[in-house]
């Protein structure tokens, strides 16, 4: 079930069954039947470390959504409400406690798992409202880092970026540090940390006060990861504003990818039969599982979308040859041979058939002038062309009323490639956007101001033509197809956050000093001594592993950037990368978006 988590360099199975490991303890302290409450936000998360058949095994017999109201009927002996610490969700719990019926028998016992981390707050609340008695188990579970890939892990915490940019709340990165120590835990101790960034520098802090305060956290795992290089999201705020161009990162863009769920527009993937001419169209969205453990998937995923459709036709012409073999099978031993081979082999064209049906929805959008308009924008700006004043495409999409997202993506791209705006330029945008999209939206536009997203160009000159030129970040003449820089992803630029990464690794930071210093936050290195005996000796042409940690969110474009250099035939290094939150521009600005109610009088 979960074989791709292991075909990595490192076996992220074992963190999984950690995490399975935990749930199922706390699930056999409530004895007899079960039926758990979920927090909406979190079951995706959770299905990606348990099946229901998992949760079913300890008698989880029923599973309802928490609203508010009076709980669905359920014979069963405990309800147990899954939720994140939050306040307005302890209100829906409370009304429901209340509205629980004692008179009823047998009676119901409550039980309360708060994830990731316990709340003093909440259980106040609870208390004051007069039902923290009625729960018999209050408990933790720390769903810190959920692997999401062979080389991939989130915390799937949405506003991570908001509180540690906007609200100066430290809560993610303690949760951050948690999940690192629980890695170190499984995997050894990470010999040298590196970081870049205010964030950085404090969950670095707390990894090692944590390490101090608990000294039998010192393992004697050899360890499999040799460097965390721990970023900033702030430290790179220009990649996730500009439209990924990975098949992946366009997917993510368009149609969202949840906890590696896509849903997608039903009518490309109707079954067509002869004669039927659009009849009885399927109107539910197609969802479809996004991962490695679909062959075709883990080979085109982080493809330029433009490499995607030669692929693809490749593909579909192996299939219908392996298919033609049947012809040729002419002694029993060939038919049964032929046989055994039919499942996997009907599954490869179910699988390009989804993908081509995806590829034909992405190509429609891809094609449009809308979206060339938009891409041949962003580029001048990541180029450094005309990006100190007003800019007129950005002017006709806020007359023609664009959505107000897509506008907020370009200003900012803007203001970031010019190192801020000048006070003109800025505030004719900011007049323009709140005479078009509401007065409402001032509110937005200062948390993009407070996270240096859109910001006043001051004194200071503009340092993004020396980032841009002494980090090699835009390549004109990129190889879409047969890449050869990570530029790709971005068909001409290339993500700073990687090349910092790619950087680090060979020849070192040192050999960018002054660039660094240009960048937000502090830069640092920490060694952690391990025990004797430990220290890894490398053999002959073994890589280095290095875990990259974004801190505030990272990008599918920037995950396929990672793994092209973990390809690389001269690399020497591996990437496994870590975050806070799979994000992309849009699901960005949109968890910086304030929404102002209109007064109720």
């Amino acid at each position: 079930m979960a074989a791709h988590l292991s075909s990595g360099r490192v076996n992220l199975t074992a963190l999984r069954e950690a995490g399975r490991r935990e749930l199922r303890e706390f699930l056999d302290k409530c004895a007899g039947s079960k039926a758990i409450v979920w927090d909406e936000y979190l079951t995706g998360p959770f299905g990606l470390i348990a099946q229901y058949s998992l949760l079913k095994e300890h008698e989880v017999e029923k599973m309802f959504t928490l609203k508010p109201g009076r709980l669905p009927q359920a014979d069963v002996r405990n309800i147990i409400f899954f939720v994140r610490p939050r306040l307005e969700l302890m209100d829906i719990i409370t009304d429901n406690v209340r509205r629980e019926d004692r008179g009823r028998s047998p009676q119901r016992d409550f039980h309360i798992l708060f994830v990731p981390r316990r709340s003093l707050l909440c259980e106040q609340w609870l208390k004051e409202q007069g039902v923290l008695g009625s729960f018999i188990h209050r408990e933790q579970y720390s769903l810190d880092l959920i692997p999401f890939d062979g080389d991939l892990l989130s915390m799937e915490s949405e506003s991570a970026f908001k509180e540690c940019y906007l609200e100066s709340d430290q809560t993610s990165l303690y949760h951050a540090a948690k999940g690192l120590m629980t890695l170190q835990a499984l995997y050894g101790t990470i010999p040298q940390i590196f970081g870049k960034g205010e964030c950085a520098r404090h969950v670095a802090n707390m990894m090692i006060r944590m390490k101090r305060e608990f000294p039998g956290s010192q393992n004697s795992i050899f360890p499999v990861f040799d460097t965390l290089l721990l970023l900033d999201r702030n430290v790179d705020l220009l990649t996730p504003l500009a439209t990924q161009l990975t098949y992946e990162g366009l997917i993510d863009e368009i149609y969202g990818i949840q906890n590696t769920y896509v849903k997608l527009p039903p009518e490309k993937f109707a079954p067509k039969k002869q004669g039927e001419g659009g009849k009885d169209l399927p109107t539910e969205p197609k969802k479809l599982q996004l991962n490695s453990a679909e062959e075709l998937y883990a080979e085109i995923r982080d493809k330029n979308f433009n490499a995607v459709g030669s692929v693809l036709s490749k593909k579909a012409k192996i299939i219908s040859a392996a298919f033609e073999e049947r012809h040729h099978a002419k002694t029993v031993g060939e038919i049964k041979q032929f046989v055994s081979q039919l499942p996997h082999m009907q599954a490869a064209r179910s699988s390009l058939a989804n993908h081509t049906s995806i590829a034909e929805l992405i190509k429609d959008i891809t094609t449009s002038e809308d979206f060339f308009d938009n891409l041949t924008v962003e580029q001048e700006f990541m180029s450094g062309i005309d990006t100190d004043k007003v800019n007129n495409y950005i002017e006709d999409c806020i007359a023609q009323k664009h959505s107000l997202i897509k506008i907020l993506r370009l200003v900012c791209l803007q203001s970031v490639c010019n190192n801020g705006l000048k006070q003109k330029v800025l505030d004719h945008y900011k007049r323009e956007i709140l005479q078009t999209y509401g007065y409402e939206h001032i509110l937005t536009l200062n948390n993009l101001e407070k996270a240096g997203l859109l910001k006043l160009q001051t004194g200071g000159r503009n340092n993004y033509p020396t980032i841009r030129k002494t980090l090699r970040l835009w390549m004109d003449d990129v190889n879409e197809q047969n890449p050869n820089d990570i530029s790709y992803v971005y068909s001409g630029y290339a993500p700073l956050s990687v090349r910092l990464a790619q950087l680090l690794a060979r020849p070192g930071w040192r050999s960018i000093e002054e660039v660094l210093k240009m960048l937000p936050g502090p830069h640092f290195e920490e060694r952690q001594q391990l025990p004797t005996g430990l220290q890894k000796k490398r053999q002959h042409g073994e890589n280095r592993v290095t875990l990259v940690f974004f801190l505030g969110g990272v990008t599918y474009a920037e995950i396929a950037a990672l793994r092209f250099l973990s390809q690389m035939e001269d690399g020497g290094t591996e990437y496994v990368i870590a975050t806070t939150k799979l994000i992309n521009g849009t699901t960005w600005i949109k968890s910086l978006m304030e929404k102002l109610e209109p007064a109720p009088f």
